[in-house]
């Protein structure tokens, strides 16, 4: 049986929103909604007179088709947006493109987490409106600036996320080699590359900087990421993939820890001024920036405040959400 939605209104504004919560699990391959269904074949759309259906599939997904099929029958006169993060026009069989081909002639709006899937939207044929905005923000009340400690005995530098070749972290590695600074590298994660990871600290007589603390819940990343000065981010580009957002970046930045990474994707959108940037696979780049950090303190606590700054008006939820709002108020209106 299909449950039916709260609605939730939002004020001041010209006229109502509603949006509507239904809990639906996946049937397929439940987790990757690329190749998985909702478990109804309405998604409660007949239940409200409907100016915007906001689906944050992507457009080569079944789930995004079986969206837009049933806004097709439950509510042609409403406007239909999707979401994209995909930033690399990746190789596709048939049954993806037809996938496609459905969704986006069926789509009226495509919002967009960076810059470049607006690019390959344009590749797979679109023509609709498309504006990058991302549909998740910061927690600014959660990641914020709390230091347990004044004096370090060590500067502290943090990877956080997964131990995959895209990451980069054999360049971070051989950085580390080169840098000849007193230091320390904090790992949070996990991964397939963890087993080579560690036998690479013993190759390169890096061990004893390198703390490895697993992987732990998103409640508990605000705590070790202000026990950094520095959050590094050294993806790298595949055939299929490159970096479409960074989340754990903006999540830094709150916490007014200093921040750098490759110019890999959507990591420059992201750092801008807030940060600092090298280039992708240059273990001699990434030395050099984090050597600056460390003999520079001010320059360092300076990068952080700017990148405090930028995470709080740019890319915090409320600000996410005002966006959202806004343009919902242009969809709506045409």
């Amino acid at each position: 049986m299909e449950r039916i939605p709260n609605a939730v209104y939002t004020k001041n504004l010209p006229y109502r929103i509603s949006a509507a919560f239904c809990g639906s699990p996946f049937i397929g391959k439940t987790d990757d909604p690329h190749r998985a269904f909702y478990r109804t074949a309405t998604f409660a759309m007949q239940i409200f007179r409907l100016h915007i259906v906001h689906a944050e599939e992507e457009p080569d997904s079944l789930s995004a088709l079986q969206i837009i099929l049933a806004h097709r029958i439950l509510a042609p006169a409403s406007r239909m947006i999707l979401h994209a993060y995909q930033n690399v026009n990746r190789p596709k069989g048939l049954i993806v493109k037809n996938v496609l081909k459905v969704t986006l002639k069926g789509s009226n709006v495509i919002l967009c987490a960076n810059s470049d899937a607006i690019r390959v939207l344009k590749e797979y044929g679109h023509k609709g409106t498309t504006e990058v905005i991302p549909d998740e923000g910061v927690d600014t009340d959660f990641f914020k600036p709390s230091k347990t400690q004044d004096s370090p005995d060590h500067f502290s530098v943090m990877f956080a996320g997964r131990f995959v070749p895209e990451k980069g972290l054999d360049i971070l590695f051989h950085a580390n080699k080169l840098l000849n600074r007193d230091f320390r590298l904090l790992m949070v994660g996990t991964g397939p590359e963890e087993h080579e990871l560690r036998l690479m600290t013993e190759e390169l007589d890096i061990k004893k900087h390198i703390t490895l603390l697993g992987s732990h819940k998103p409640a508990e990343m605000p705590f070790f990421i202000n026990q950094a000065d520095v959050l590094v981010f050294p993806s790298r580009s595949s055939y299929v993939w490159k970096e479409q957002y960074g989340r754990v970046l903006l999540e830094a930045m709150a916490c007014k820890v200093s921040v750098f990474g490759s110019d890999n994707g959507a990591i420059p959108e992201v750092v801008d001024d807030g940060g600092l940037l090298f280039q992708e696979n240059n273990a001699e780049e990434l030395a050099n920036c984090l050597r600056h950090l460390i003999d520079v303190p001010w320059f360092c606590k300076e990068l952080g405040e700017k990148g405090y700054k930028r995470a709080n008006t740019l890319f915090s939820q409320r600000e996410i959400a005002r966006k959202t709002v806004e343009f919902y108020r242009k969809v709506a209106s045409q």
